[in-house]
């Protein structure tokens, strides 16, 4: 298991969590690259206030590859999935949740889904965040 700040990963074949950007992402532009029912790749460029939110305007299990977009023109890759194989930023790991894993789409497929994982940060619902331990609520 490690420890990256306030995110808790429990190292897996296949998963690379990838640093943060120094200057931080307050929003902006960014290009995401689906994956179609026939099988082709489609660009998008959204506009949105975090990769999270970028990620989430699509239905995540289509989704290949989110870049963040600097105002000089370099693209930044935030996540990347290939197969089973991701690679995700440390900005998405910290929203990510739960239910956005096992919502019955590829994602459950890859090597983001982890019973291990979700047992080290206290996950109990699909509300629950995958890499930021989740309080434990006191039942009345």
């Amino acid at each position: 298991m490690i420890k990256v700040g306030d995110l808790v990963i429990v190292e897996r074949k296949g998963l690379i969590v990838t640093p943060a950007l120094e200057s931080g992402i307050k929003g902006g532009t960014f290009t995401v690259v689906t994956k179609s029912r026939s099988g082709f790749p489609s660009v998008s460029t959204v506009q949105a206030d975090s990769a999270y939110l970028a990620l989430r305007k699509f239905k995540i299990g289509a989704v290949l590859n989110v870049s963040f977009m600097s105002e000089s023109g370099f693209a930044f890759t935030m996540y990347a999935r290939n197969g089973k194989k991701v690679q995700i930023s440390e900005e998405i790991a910290r929203e990510l949740r739960v239910g956005d894993i096992n919502d019955g789409s590829e994602m459950n497929k890859t090597s983001l889904y982890s019973q291990e994982q979700y047992r080290a940060v206290n996950s109990s619902s699909w509300a629950s965040k995958v890499f930021v331990v989740n309080e434990e609520k006191a039942v009345a």
